[in-house]
């Protein structure tokens, strides 16, 4: 738990239940920090990256809970309690979040890396999208306000706030009032062995195919994507789960394949074949066109959010106006049209690497509890 230094360090995530970006940032941050305990409130190892299950990860009571651990989003009623049962002892809680983990309760300062505030309460509209229901929207309308009153006390809680990328920095401020620091997320170099995906060799036959790698969530447009290479002779590989999976593979055409829960080899297999990558989301961060770039490849992504500070239009990627069908095509077609060079795309990156990351975050938690002695000291 300490550093070296005498200095206790602890690592706060909302939950850890899930293969995706923050839960890629958690396992950089245990890196950085390797004697820090994780806590959280939900952990189901079976459903996020295998690391975790090496690490000392302590989840809250309502863990227990086997179904919730297999279906978070079913928790939410209940994880403003679980998130303010968490009890944290440490000098410094680097917390991770995206609507919970700011609530811990801990005994130190507090240095959150937030990748938005709860979608579900300040942009509801683009979390839900097309496929909200009306129980859903009764749901949200009942407890958005007990919520966001417990949500604007726990950011209240924190001593400091690093931002993910630019527009979130704005949204923090919009949603509570704070000032934060913008800190790139790092990408996750890839060293595992390239391993093929016998469903995926039968697919593509020979043949060039993109990507599309995202939680299947209504507001990732992954949906639109798919509509884009409908009716073309391009071919699309989508990875990823979540509640859109079943509705997504009754839209899509024989010229696209969904997988789901690959191995880190399987992924640089992917990522090193494909012609490139394509991501139509709202994203607070890209990660994925870092990912793709890291192996020479370019992107065509939404001109919106984090996808602005990740990608550099003509050195890694094209931008597309419209989460929309005829324009993600129209970027495809522009991509493929484009001569692109690999060590451009790889030097573009390098900006996003681990290193970097762990040393900002370790001049930060230094620098809060350097803080925090001289106040105690004075």
């Amino acid at each position: 738990m300490t550093d070296g230094t005498g200095l206790r360090v602890a690592i706060a995530h909302d939950y850890l239940t899930q293969r995706g970006g923050a839960e890629k940032v958690v396992l950089a941050m245990a890196r950085a920090f390797p004697d820090a305990p994780i806590y959280t409130t939900l952990f189901e190892p079976s459903t996020t990256f295998p690391e975790f299950s090496d690490l000392d990860v302590r989840p809250s009571r309502l863990n227990r809970i086997g179904f919730l651990r297999k279906n978070h989003r079913a928790a939410l009623p209940l994880l403003p309690f679980a998130s303010s049962s968490i009890e944290v002892d440490a000098d410094v809680v680097l917390t991770s979040t995206s609507g919970w983990a700011h609530g811990f309760h801990t005994s130190g300062r507090k240095l959150v890396y937030c990748y938005s505030p709860a979608r579900w309460l300040y942009e509801s509209q683009m979390y839900l999208g097309e496929a909200r229901s009306p129980l859903k929207r009764a749901a949200l309308k009942t407890l958005s306000a007990p919520l966001r009153t417990w949500d604007q006390r726990a950011a209240l809680s924190a001593d400091r706030y690093l931002a993910i990328s630019t527009v979130v920095k704005q949204r923090i401020t919009d949603a509570y009032g704070i000032e934060s620091t913008v800190l790139p997320a790092p990408f996750t170099v890839e060293t595992a062995t390239p391993e093929s995906i016998p469903e995926a060799d039968a697919f593509l036959s020979g043949s060039g195919y993109y990507l599309c790698i995202s939680r299947l969530l209504p507001y990732k447009n992954v949906d639109k994507v798919m509509a884009a290479f409908a009716g073309t002779d391009r071919k699309l590989i989508v990875v990823g789960r979540g509640p859109e999976a079943d509705r997504l593979r009754k839209l899509k055409s024989d010229n696209v394949l969904m997988l789901s829960d690959l191995t880190s080899g399987q992924m640089t297999w992917l990522y090193q074949g494909c012609n490139g990558l394509i991501a139509a989301s709202y994203e607070d961060y890209g990660l994925t066109p870092i990912e793709a770039g890291f192996h020479g490849k370019p992107s065509a992504v939404l001109h919106w959010g984090g996808f602005l500070d990740t990608v550099e239009e003509g050195v890694s990627g094209v931008y597309f106006d419209q989460p929309q069908p005829d324009s993600i095509r129209d970027a495809v077609t522009i991509l493929e049209r484009t001569t692109w060079e690999p060590l451009k795309i790889k030097a573009h990156v390098e900006q996003f690497n681990e290193e970097r990351f762990a040393a900002e975050l370790h001049a930060a938690v230094s620098e809060m509890y350097t803080e925090n002695m001289e106040r105690a000291a004075s």
